[in-house]
C-alpha cells in the first residue's frame, strides 16, 4: 500500500500542469444548492436518459452531472488518474474498466462501500461480476454492466460448432478444402484482446497468470499449452492473414463481409449483424467459448460504478451510483446499448428476449468465466503480456513462457513501462 501510496504522490506532482489542461468539471453545488455528482464514464449513447431517470427520482436530494471519457480504454484511465492523483474534487462518480478496482483502490484514490450501500451493491449481483469490483475482500465499486466472449458460427457452413480451438483448426481445414469461407476470427493484435485470449487459454487449461494475491508470476504447464495452442492457431487454415492485426471490430466486419466462417467476440456482434446484415441473421448462431481439452473458460468484461475519495459530496454520490446502475437502468443499458446486465432477475425481463436472445448462454458463461488477473499494476502486466505474444506466429512456447515469466516479475514491480 505505501509503495502505490508514493506513487501516487509522484504521479500528482509530475501530472498535475497536464491536469490543468483538462476540462474542468462543474463546480460541487448545483442550483440553488443542490448537490452536483459529477459522473464520469465511457461514451454510451443511452446513458443521458440513464441519467435523467435517477435525477428525477433524486427529486432534489441531488443532481448527476454526465461527463463523457475518450472512447479508448487508455485515454479513459489516462485522464482519470491524472485527476485522481491530483485529488481532484471534480470526480464523484467514475465508470472503471473492471480491470482498474485493484488499482485504484490500493491508490487509495476510490471509497469502499459499506453498510447499505453496499448491501444493496451486492444483492442481486452476478458472482463474477462483483469479484471484479473486489480487492482484498473489500467491496470498492458496484457492477454496472458485464460481458462474456462466445463462439459464434454459421450454421450454413458449420451445422455442429467447435468446442475447442483444435476442432476449430480442423473445421477450418476442411472449409478451406471445399473453397469455402474458413477464417476462425479472434483478437490477435498488440493489445488487451490479445492479453484476454491468452488468460482464457491458461485458466481452461486449469491455471492462472498470478497467484491468487496478484503478488506473483503462475503460469506454469497451463500456460505452455495455452502457448502452443496460440502458435497452432496462428499457423493454421483457420488464422485470418490479418490476425496480427485483428482487434473485436475487424473480426466482426470479417464475419459480416462473409469472409469468416466463425469469431470469438462479445455479444454486441448479434445486434451488429441483425443491423447490417439481416439475411445472415437466420444462420448467425452462438455457442460457448471454446476449450483446450473440454469446456472453455469465456473471458470476462464489463464496467463497474465507484466513487471517488475526493468527491466532497460522498452520500450522494454512492445514491446515485446505486440508482444507475438499479434494475431500471441496466435493462436500459442492455436493450438500448448492448451492455449485458449484472444483475441477474434483469435476464428474466421479457424485453430482454429479441435484442438478446443468447442471454441464457450468457448467464452459463458467466458461472465459469475467466476474469483478469487482480493486481494494481495490471496495466503493466497487460502491456508486458501483449509484447511478449505478439505476433502469435512467432510464438516458441517454451522462450515465450520464460520471457512472460520475467516480464510480468518486472511489470508487478512497476519496472519497464510507464503506468
Amino acid at each position: 500500500m505505501a509503495r502505490a501510496t508514493t506513487k501516487g504522490r509522484r504521479a500528482a506532482a509530475l501530472l498535475l500542469g497536464a491536469v490543468a489542461l483538462l476540462p474542468a468539471a462543474c463546480g460541487s453545488g448545483g442550483d440553488e444548492g443542490v448537490p452536483l455528482v459529477n459522473l464520469y464514464n465511457a461514451p454510451q449513447e443511452n446513458l443521458e436518459a440513464i441519467v435523467a431517470r435517477c435525477n428525477d427520482l433524486a427529486a432534489g436530494r441531488y443532481r448527476i452531472l454526465l461527463n463523457t471519457l475518450p472512447r479508448d480504454a487508455d485515454g479513459q484511465r489516462e485522464q482519470l488518474v491524472r485527476r485522481l492523483a491530483a485529488a481532484d474534487p471534480g470526480l464523484d462518480v467514475l465508470g472503471l474498466d473492471v480491470t482498474w478496482t485493484a488499482e485504484l483502490a490500493e491508490a487509495g484514490w476510490i471509497r469502499e462501500w459499506t453498510g447499505d450501500h453496499a448491501r444493496q451493491a451486492r444483492e442481486g449481483t452476478l458472482a463474477k461480476p462483483l469479484e471484479t469490483a473486489v480487492w482484498q475482500g473489500k467491496l470498492y465499486a458496484a457492477p454496472y454492466n458485464t460481458n462474456v466472449q462466445l463462439l459464434w458460427y454459421r450454421s450454413d457452413l458449420v451445422p455442429s460448432p467447435p468446442r475447442t480451438w483444435n476442432e476449430m483448426m480442423a473445421v477450418a481445414a476442411e472449409l478451406a478444402a471445399r473453397g469455402k469461407p474458413h477464417y476462425g476470427e479472434v483478437t490477435g493484435a498488440q493489445y488487451e484482446g490479445l492479453v484476454v485470449w491468452f488468460n482464457s487459454l491458461v485458466a481452461s487449461a486449469g491455471g492462472q497468470i498470478l497467484n491468487a494475491g496478484g503478488t506473483q508470476v503462475a503460469l506454469g504447464p497451463p500456460a505452455l499449452k495455452a502457448l502452443d495452442v496460440m502458435r497452432a492457431y496462428a499457423t493454421s487454415k483457420a488464422a485470418d492473414p490479418s490476425l496480427p492485426n485483428t482487434q473485436e471490430d475487424a473480426a466482426r466486419l470479417a464475419m459480416e463481409g462473409g469472409r469468416a466462417a466463425f469469431e470469438v467476440n462479445w455479444p454486441f456482434v448479434y445486434a451488429s449483424m441483425a443491423a447490417n446484415k439481416p439475411d445472415m441473421l437466420p444462420v448467425f448462431k452462438w455457442a460457448p467459448y471454446p476449450g483446450i481439452d473440454g469446456a472453455g473458460a469465456s473471458p470476462l468484461g464489463g464496467g463497474n460504478f465507484a466513487v471517488s475519495a475526493y468527491s466532497e459530496h460522498p452520500e450522494e454520490s454512492f445514491q446515485a451510483a446505486l440508482c444507475l446502475r438499479d434494475p431500471a437502468s441496466q435493462l436500459t443499458a442492455a436493450v438500448k446499448d448492448g451492455l449485458p446486465p449484472t444483475i441477474e432477475s434483469v435476464y428474466q425481463d421479457p424485453a430482454m428476449a429479441e435484442p438478446y436472445p443468447m442471454r441464457h448462454a450468457i448467464l452459463d458463461a458467466l458461472k465459469t468465466a475467466a476474469p483478469r488477473p487482480k493486481t494494481p499494476t495490471y496495466q503493466n502486466v497487460s502491456t508486458m503480456i501483449s509484447a511478449a505474444l505478439s505476433p502469435p506466429a512467432e510464438i516458441d512456447p517454451p522462450v515465450t513462457l520464460a520471457e512472460l515469466r520475467e516480464q510480468i516479475s518486472a511489470a508487478l514491480q512497476s519496472k519497464g513501462v510507464l503506468p
